[in-house]
């Protein structure tokens, strides 16, 4: 059972000893997930990729990591009040098998529209979710709410210290399995992964170039980067869930002076990326995770010859768009081609949205 004060809450960037402090106390509530690699893709691609697989943590996701760092840091206090968030869904997962092991109350808001594989293991803990709009205003407002009437304890899912210090355990893991590696890709939503993942490059192998991946129509960490001021998302027309929260005040500062760029990805491109992932791994990964393989196939010249440490950040996906679903792009909305059985296919009209 997680135990309170086990780990001290953090008020600035995590340094490499905190990063190492919080790795051994969250160790009895994580796995320590595979890296693994395939021939046929480094050949197909001409580069040398080790994917840390993120899909077979607790949870389905890396953000286990960050809940339980952030878990671990609350006062006998806090654990009465109990704690809330507002996520598409992997963060509340977390957050929510956290506070089954403390024993203490969890308030969830999710989007409608989440995905029902997300949806369905937080009920399935026995915590009930607060509905809302896709958008972070619907989102900040519910949770808002929530707080007000109950005293509830935020967590956010990144812009937290204790959460980066979290994910950023992950990229420490692989670093330790693999060596020299020359790039590290990895998607971005809020930034928590991707600010956890350049501070442990930073602080273990400083030569590493740390780059983000997101959609074109989620950009808001590529203008952010460039612009020098932190941009929100007005467009949420991507399959990629995951990454529809914006970078935060603390995430943006260690991208700003870690992360070499940010790479941005299509639709077509994110679904191609997760086929290939099945095709050759035999992994259902998440859209939000495959923004980064999706990187490297969009840019695969530019990274030929390299050493890449990749992060499959996810693998909660709703089975019920695969294997037998295929997908085509008409007016910039995405629709589905029902792939039957005996190979015949047949449209289906209805958007998908998340």
């Amino acid at each position: 059972m997680l135990m309170g004060n086990d780990i001290k809450k953090i008020w600035k960037i995590p340094s490499k000893e905190e990063i190492q402090i919080i790795h051994k106390a969250i160790r009895p509530f994580i796995f320590r997930t595979p890296v693994i690699s395939s021939s046929s893709i480094n050949q197909r691609l001409g580069v040398e990729i080790f994917f840390k697989c993120e899909n077979f943590q607790k949870t389905g996701s890396f953000k286990m990591r960050g809940a339980s760092s952030a878990m671990l840091a609350l006062t006998k206090e806090d654990k009465i009040k109990g704690v809330a968030t507002h996520s598409s869904g992997n963060h509340a997962q977390a957050l929510a098998q956290n506070a089954k092991h403390l024993n203490t109350k969890a308030y969830i808001v999710m989007p409608r529209k989440a995905p029902s594989i997300k949806r369905k293991a937080v009920e399935n803990l026995g915590y009930k979710i607060v509905n809302c709009e896709s958008n972070i205003i619907s989102r900040q407002s519910k949770l808002n709410q929530i707080i007000d009437q109950t005293d509830a304890i935020y967590i956010p899912s990144s812009d937290d210290y204790n959460v980066i210090a979290g994910q950023a355990t992950c990229t420490k893991e692989l670093l330790e399995k693999v060596e020299s590696l020359d790039v590290l890709i990895v998607p971005v939503g809020g930034g928590g992964l991707l600010s956890g993942t350049a501070l442990s490059a930073h602080y273990l192998n400083p030569n590493i170039k740390v780059i983000g991946a997101e959609p074109y129509t989620v950009d808001d960490a590529y203008r952010s980067l460039h612009s020098g001021k932190i941009k929100r998302n007005e467009s949420f027309n991507s399959i990629a869930d995951g990454l529809f929260p914006s970078l935060s005040n603390k995430t943006f500062k260690i991208i700003q002076n870690h992360v070499e760029e940010i790479i941005r990805v299509s639709e077509k491109g994110i679904i191609d990326a997760m086929s290939f992932i099945w095709e050759h791994l035999n992994l259902l990964i998440e859209p939000s995770s495959a923004v980064a393989f999706a990187a490297i196939f969009q840019q695969r010249k530019r990274f030929s010859g390299k050493k890449i440490g990749l992060i499959i950040s996810g693998g909660n996906v709703d089975l019920n768009i695969l294997p037998y679903h295929s997908f085509v792009f008409c007016d910039n909305n995405i629709k589905t081609l029902n792939i039957n059985q005996d190979g015949n296919t047949s449209k289906n009209e209805q958007n998908i949205r998340f």
